[in-house]
C-alpha cells in the first residue's frame, strides 16, 4: 500500500511540475504554510527567510542530483527543536520537501507540501513548531528512488 501511495504522490508531483512548466514555472503557492519560499546566493523566491527563535539555529539541508544521479538531502538524518528553521537548499537537480502526514501518524501542524526547487541557490525555509518525535519527508519527484529523510525533535534543554 505504502508503494502504491507514493507512486501516486510522484505521478501528481510530476504532474504538477509538467503543468507550472507549460504555465511558465514559479507563480505562489496557495494557503497558510509554515514553508516560505527564501533566497540566497541570488536565485529567485517568492517572499524571505523564517527567523529562528530567540537562542535557536538555522538547519540547511541540501538537495542534491550528484554525478552518478542519485538524489539525496544532506543530512540524510538530523535533530532540532521547536524554534529552529530548517532551510532546503538546492545544490542540483529539481526537489521539494513534503511532510506527508501518512509518514507522520498523529502529527499536528506539518507544513503544506515545499515547492519544486529548480534553481540551484533556491531555498525555502520551515520553521519547527511540532512535539518532540521522529518527522518523515520525503522529495516527491524522487521518494521512489530513496530520497526520504527523517528529523527528530529533541525536547528542550
Amino acid at each position: 500500500m505504502r508503494a502504491r501511495q507514493q507512486l501516486t504522490l510522484f505521478l501528481a508531483a510530476l504532474g504538477l511540475s509538467v503543468l507550472g512548466a507549460a504555465c511558465g514555472g514559479g507563480g505562489e503557492t496557495g494557503g497558510d504554510s509554515a514553508v516560505t519560499p527564501a533566497t540566497s546566493g541570488g536565485a529567485p523566491a517568492a517572499s524571505g527567510a523564517q527567523t529562528p527563535d530567540p537562542g535557536r539555529k538555522v538547519i540547511t539541508v541540501e538537495m542534491i542530483t550528484d554525478a552518478e544521479g542519485n538524489n539525496k538531502f544532506v543530512p540524510a538524518e538530523f535533530e532540532a527543536h521547536r524554534g529552529d528553521v530548517i532551510r532546503y537548499t538546492l545544490v542540483q537537480g529539481v526537489h521539494n520537501a513534503h511532510f506527508l502526514p501518512d509518514s507522520n501518524p498523529g502529527a499536528q501542524g506539518l507544513p503544506a507540501m515545499g515547492p519544486l526547487l529548480q534553481m540551484p541557490g533556491q531555498t525555502y525555509d520551515v520553521k519547527v513548531t511540532w512535539a518532540p518525535g521522529k518527522y518523515f519527508f520525503q522529495c516527491d519527484p524522487h521518494a521512489l528512488l530513496g530520497m526520504v529523510d527523517r528529523v527528530e525533535v529533541e525536547d528542550e534543554n
